[in-house]
């Protein structure tokens, strides 16, 4: 059983090489749950918590995952079209719905995000929100921008800027 009480997710987890370094890829039978960075550990963490279950067998969702993200790499792919399992209280969910109508190569800033969600204060809680985002690039949180400019990314800065550049240069 999960730490809620309910049942941990059966998953199988897939290894990818992508311009980011590795990337972990999760996924049940239904949908997607998680893609790690090297420097996050939100699959260590789901695993810890019983909110996923690793079996033997492999989910062709998170090889199909892998296969979009190759193409998404490529400059071939500029939307998912994967199942996904949003997670989190009710606000985190309709930040992450809301990170999902960004537009491939544009940008928003945490202050936009939060007015579009009837919210205009709460711009640090869709920092927070983002943070801790465990489907980052399909959920593309790193198009979100501080007003200033380039803030905030649980893999690093780094990562977001060659997203960011990388979108731009292909759309």
């Amino acid at each position: 059983m999960g730490e809620k009480g309910g049942y941990a997710v059966e998953i199988s987890i897939v290894q990818m090489d992508s311009p980011l370094g590795k990337l972990r890829i999760a996924a049940g039978a239904e949908c997607l749950t998680v893609i790690d960075f090297e420097q996050t550990h939100w699959l260590e963490f789901g695993l810890e918590k019983g909110l996923y279950t690793e079996v033997a067998r492999e989910f062709p969702l998170a090889g199909e995952t892998a296969r979009q993200l190759e193409e998404y790499f490529a400059g071939t792919r500029k939307q998912f079209q994967l199942p996904l399992k949003l997670t989190g209280s009710a606000f985190r969910v309709c930040v992450y719905e809301a990170l999902c109508r960004i537009p491939y190569g544009e940008t928003r800033t945490y202050g936009e995000i939060a007015k579009e969600l009837g919210k205009p204060t709460a711009a640090r809680a869709v920092g927070g929100a983002n943070h801790v985002n465990p489907l980052p690039i399909v959920v593309p949180c790193h198009r979100v921008v501080g007003a200033k400019g380039l803030v905030g990314y649980a893999p690093g800065l780094d990562k977001k800027a060659y997203l960011l550049d990388f979108e731009r240069a292909h759309r």
